[in-house]
């Protein structure tokens, strides 16, 4: 090997190791003038040698260029949020649900801070970072390969030569409660803006378009899980993974233990709270997880949340203040929400200046009163809250608030229906705050998908008077849309192009992007499946009418019973509270307006007959795990279902077939030891197109 090479990998690799003492074991072994010398010395090297680049040298960390925008990241393993613990019952009924799956067994859980930073995946090829993405909303996030590069406790490459093909790894990037107030004193000092609080000044610092700034900003990284891995798993414990990733060079938190049972997992909690404010980072709890990989196959997952896993969160921090006024807040289904304006104050790291009231049942519950001083509480260190009025402070001249009959944004009166404690709004779409947030979810990436009609544009549009209905998006043009201030030509015929690309949405999307109240996502797919057509859903929505026209619906056992034979009720995910929503809907003018507005102007969705939920997989649990070449794993998810299929996250005994595509891990192994049936990319093709076709025969799963 040429002997320049040589020296600058000797380079790279003495600087690798004094990086990981230095940034993950807290342990430099060279005073820092040293460091900087072979830091130069390297340098120097590439730049004279450029036919030696290489991406992992330590000194790409500053090398990236800006971008101009965050590319889009789809996770190939959701990044899940976890439930939350508030109290010591919390834990052990969490706990209790745990055994109930596993059984009267010993259960050791690992345990550690739960940092107040940023989300991260960071994916490895060949010991190698090639990418790093934000969290996002656990399905996609945003590439921020080009910040998190100059993190240095990100490895580069991962040492040693013993890490999978594959290897992603989930931490938390956060800022060191050190390294915070010197970068606000550094600021001060120059007369520039200070960071509000540690775990903004994180997620804002990765978040930048130029990775000189998260550069200059000191940030840190702990790792805390997997995502997907190539290969055998690197342990068949939490606990032991945790260690192993320390092998490889990542940085992981020295306050990780061991505890057994709940008891122990409240202790450690006692713990690490008795010490909290000494931590060199914020935290905002702990998190529990089971230490077994096997006990956490078995336990699964609920809805968007591990079963065997939970954060314990600390209790909320509280300061007093004035507060000055109530003003209302109007949302997207027209709830109007009192806020509390209040004289700022400092809690849990934050400057608070408006706080939640919830609604006026709390307002009257609580008393609260302008003038009053209150305290403000960070409900679990996030959403600001009136927890209370001090009333032995409260001035003579303090009197309750009248509830309000108009809406603050459009004047049309307010009303409250039975049983519900939130005041809505009658406008509808023609209420300006309404408008915006239909137009919000009607172009979310879940609903239409019209990439580039981001918050800041739909104001303008909405501001501008160019639209009123989401009708009116159909109506723009791009001469039209260029003259908005940031919005240039180019710009502007992308998003012209988005919005036409959006014309032809499958049933299920169309219902969802509409904003019915309690028609989710799921419920939207199974009104799509089940009526096939949006006038044979209105159809039987406005055949309620003799139940939701009066005030006397449902009132006698006879009413609910006819209410639960009607067509509508038939549908799974349909109760009677969708179905007042879906009769609310289709009976307002407005709305049937609108809809025939926009089949005017050329939208038009995907219908069909309605689809038989018996199909060749109905009553089959089907898991996927690993990669598909040939589809992604939602499109794989959505034509199973659309078999009869319920698609699962975990495997278990129930278990009826997996689909194992490139890459597939433990779930597989999972299925091998219980003797489920398994299917690989070719042989799940070929099957589809069986059942698909009708020719699978009776409950062909194997």
């Amino acid at each position: 090997m040429d002997p320049i090479r040589q020296r600058i990998e000797a380079l790279r690799r003495e600087i690798r190791e004094h990086d990981h003492r230095y940034h993950v074991l807290d342990a430099p072994s060279i005073p820092d003038a040293e460091y900087d010398q072979l830091f130069h010395e390297l340098r120097r090297l590439e730049e004279a040698h450029p036919e030696y680049a290489s991406a992992d040298s330590p000194t790409q960390r500053v090398g990236a260029r800006p971008v101009s925008d965050f590319a889009e990241v789809r996770h190939e393993l959701p990044m899940l949020s976890l439930g939350n613990a508030f109290s010591e019952q919390d834990v052990r009924d969490f706990e209790r649900r745990v055994l109930e799956v596993l059984g009267p067994v010993a259960v050791s859980y690992s345990v550690e801070p739960k940092l107040d930073g940023l989300a991260i995946s960071l994916r490895y090829e060949q010991g190698q970072l090639v990418r790093a993405a934000t969290r996002g909303d656990g399905v996609t996030g945003e590439d921020v390969t080009h910040s998190v590069r100059t993190i240095q406790s990100v490895p580069l490459r991962l040492q040693g030569e013993d890490w999978p093909a594959l290897l992603e790894v989930r931490g938390e990037v956060y800022m060191p409660k050190a390294g915070f107030l010197a970068y606000n004193e550094r600021a001060r000092q120059r007369g520039e803006k200070e960071l509000v609080n540690p775990r903004n000044a994180a997620a804002g610092s990765v978040r930048q378009l130029d990775p000189r700034v998260a550069r200059l900003r000191p940030l840190a990284f702990y790792a805390y899980g997997l995502g997907v891995v190539s290969g055998p798993p690197l342990a068949s414990r939490h606990s032991e993974m945790l260690q192993a990733l320390k092998r490889l060079g990542l940085p992981v938190s020295p306050e990780v233990r061991v505890a057994e049972g709940a008891e122990g997992c409240l202790r450690y909690f006692a713990e690490i709270g008795a010490r909290r404010a000494q931590l060199p980072y914020e935290i905002d709890g702990v998190v529990y997880k089971v230490d077994r990989y096997d006990w956490q196959e078995q336990l699964g997952f609920v809805s968007r949340a591990p079963r065997f896993a939970i954060a314990h969160k600390f209790p909320a921090e509280e300061a007093s203040t004035r507060l000055l006024a109530i003003d209302l807040q109007v949302g997207r289904t027209g709830a109007v929400t009192p806020v509390a304006r209040l004289e700022p104050v400092f809690v849990g790291g934050v400057t608070v200046s408006n706080a939640t009231l919830h609604n006026f049942d709390e307002v009257a519950r609580k008393d609260v009163r302008v003038g009053d001083s209150v305290i403000v509480r960070r409900a679990g260190d996030v959403i600001p809250e009136v927890a209370r009025v001090i009333l032995e402070r409260r001035p003579p001249e303090a009197v309750p608030p009248e509830l309000p009959t108009q809406c603050p944004e459009c004047g049309s009166p307010l009303a409250r229906q039975d049983g519900e404690a939130v005041i809505r709004c009658t406008g509808g779409l023609i209420c300006p705050a309404q408008r915006k947030e239909a137009i919000r979810h009607y172009a979310s990436r879940r609903a239409m998908d019209i990439e580039g009609l981001g918050d800041e544009i739909i104001d303008q549009l909405v501001e501008a008077g160019l639209v009123r209905h989401v009708s009116d998006l159909y109506r723009l043009d791009a001469r039209t849309l260029a003259t908005l201030e940031r919005m240039g030509e180019r710009s502007a015929e992308k998003l012209i192009a988005a919005i036409q690309g959006s014309r032809q949405p499958a049933l299920e999307r169309f219902l969802y992007a509409l904003g019915i109240r309690d028609v989710g996502e799921s419920t939207a797919k199974a009104l799509a499946r089940h009526f096939g057509s949006m006038d044979a859903l209105a159809q039987a929505s406005l055949a309620l009418a003799p139940f939701f026209a009066s005030a006397d619906g449902l009132s006698t056992s006879a009413q609910r019973k006819a209410l639960s034979q009607t067509a509508l009720m038939q549908v799974a995910d349909v109760g009677p509270v969708v179905a007042q929503r879906l009769y609310g809907f289709f009976a307002d003018a407005n709305n049937q307006a609108e809809i025939a507005a926009l089949r005017e102007l050329g939208v038009a969705w995907q219908e069909g007959p309605p689809k038989a939920m018996d199909g060749a997989l109905n009553g089959q649990t089907v898991v996927l795990t690993g990669t598909l070449s040939s589809m992604t794993r939602d499109a794989a998810q959505a034509r199973l279902e659309a078999l009869g299929a319920k698609v699962s996250g975990s495997v278990s005994k129930k278990t009826s077939l997996v689909i194992a595509g490139a890459e597939a891990g433990s779930k597989l192994a999972k299925a091998q030891e219980l003797g489920v049936p398994v299917l690989d990319e070719a042989g799940f093709l070929a099957r589809l197109a069986e059942w698909e076709a009708g020719s699978a025969g009776e409950g062909g799963a194997a």
